[in-house]
C-alpha cells in the first residue's frame, strides 16, 4: 500500500518538470491523477497544447496507474471549478490539490510592464486561490484535505529581475498560512515547498560568465524529481501533524523556513518623532535590520 493509496491528487502544471514528477510520485504512492497543464511556454505566450498532459498521463498508465488530463486555466475561476469538477467526475473524490502552475516573465522592476506584472500574479497568486478554493467545498464536505503550495526563495528571501515572480510568490506563503488557520477546523492542512531544480523555470537563468556557468552546471544536478518525495508525504495522512509550514527541498536537502517575526523593539515613554527615530530609535535597531540578500548569497553552499 503506498502513502496515497485510495486518494486523488489534482497537479497543475504537471505536464513537465516539477509537476510532472509530482503527478508521477503520487501515482507511484497509489493516488488517482487529474493531470493539469495548459501546455503553454515558459512565459505563458503563444498556442497551447494537450500533449505534455497526455504525456504525463501516459506515463502514469504506463505504470499502471490512473489519470486524467485537464487543460483548463488555473488563472480563471470558472477553469478552476472545472478542473475540481473533473476530478469528481473521473474519480468521485478530491482529497490534495498542488498548485504548481507558473510562468516567468523576467524584467528589471524599472523596465517590467503592467501586462509583465499581471500575466505572473494571475497564473502563480491569483491560480493557487482560484485552484484552493474551488477545492475547499470538497474538503469541508469531507473534513480533510492537503494542499500542496509552490512558494520559492525568490519571494521569501529575493532576487533580481523577478518583482511580478517574488511578490506572487511571497504571496502564495501567506495564501497557504491563512488556509492553514481557517480550514484547520474541517481538517484540512495547507503547506509550501520551495522546490531547487533545474526545470524549466531555471532554464531562463542566464549563464554569461564563468561564474554564472558553474552555477547553472550545479543547479543542472538537481533534478526536478528531488521535489516530489517531500510533495507526496506532505499530502499523506502521516503528514497529519503538519501545516502552516514552508519547506524547501535542495537535492539531497529537506530544510523548514522561519515566519517573520519581530527581532528587536525600542521604547520612548513619550512617544516618536522624526528627529527622536533619526537619533535614537534607527540606530538601536539597525544592528538587526535585514540585508539585501538573494536566494544564491543565502543558499551558497554546493548540494550534496
Amino acid at each position: 500500500m503506498g502513502m496515497l493509496e485510495g486518494k486523488v491528487a489534482l497537479v497543475t502544471g504537471a505536464g513537465g518538470g516539477i509537476g510532472r514528477e509530482i503527478a508521477l510520485a503520487m501515482a507511484l504512492a497509489g493516488a488517482q491523477v487529474v493531470v493539469n497543464d495548459v501546455g503553454a511556454s515558459l512565459s505563458g505566450l503563444g498556442e497551447t497544447s494537450a500533449t505534455p498532459g497526455e504525456q504525463t498521463r501516459a506515463i502514469i498508465e504506463q505504470r499502471g496507474g490512473r489519470a486524467v488530463v485537464s487543460t483548463d486555466s488555473v488563472a480563471d475561476w470558472e477553469a478552476a471549478r472545472r478542473m475540481v469538477a473533473t476530478a469528481l467526475d473521473a474519480f468521485g473524490r478530491l482529497d490534495v490539490v498542488v498548485n504548481n502552475a507558473g510562468i516567468l516573465r523576467d524584467q528589471i522592476f524599472h523596465k517590467m510592464t503592467p501586462e509583465e506584472w499581471l500575466s505572473v500574479i494571475n497564473v502563480h497568486l491569483n491560480g493557487s486561490f482560484f485552484v484552493s478554493r474551488a477545492a475547499a467545498d470538497v474538503f469541508r464536505r469531507q473534513s480533510a484535505g492537503a494542499y500542496v503550495h509552490m512558494t520559492s526563495t525568490s519571494g521569501l528571501i529575493g532576487n533580481l529581475g523577478q518583482a511580478n515572480y517574488s511578490a506572487a510568490k511571497l504571496g502564495i506563503a501567506a495564501l497557504s498560512k491563512s488556509i492553514a488557520l481557517d480550514m484547520g477546523r474541517f481538517g484540512v492542512r495547507s503547506n509550501c515547498i520551495a522546490p531547487f531544480a533545474w526545470s524549466r523555470m531555471t532554464s531562463s537563468i542566464p549563464a554569461e560568465t564563468d561564474a554564472h556557468k558553474a552555477r547553472v552546471a550545479k543547479l543542472q544536478a538537481m533534478g526536478p524529481e528531488k521535489n516530489a518525495p517531500l510533495a507526496v508525504f506532505l499530502a499523506s495522512d502521516a503528514a497529519a501533524h503538519v501545516t502552516g509550514q514552508i519547506f524547501a527541498a535542495r537535492h539531497n536537502e529537506v530544510f523548514v523556513f522561519n515566519h517573520p517575526r519581530p527581532v528587536r523593539g525600542v521604547h520612548r515613554s513619550e512617544g516618536w518623532t522624526p528627529e527622536t527615530l533619526a537619533e535614537h530609535g534607527m540606530p538601536a535597531l539597525s544592528g538587526h535590520f535585514a540585508p539585501l540578500d538573494r536566494s544564491p548569497d543565502v543558499f551558497s553552499w554546493d548540494p550534496v
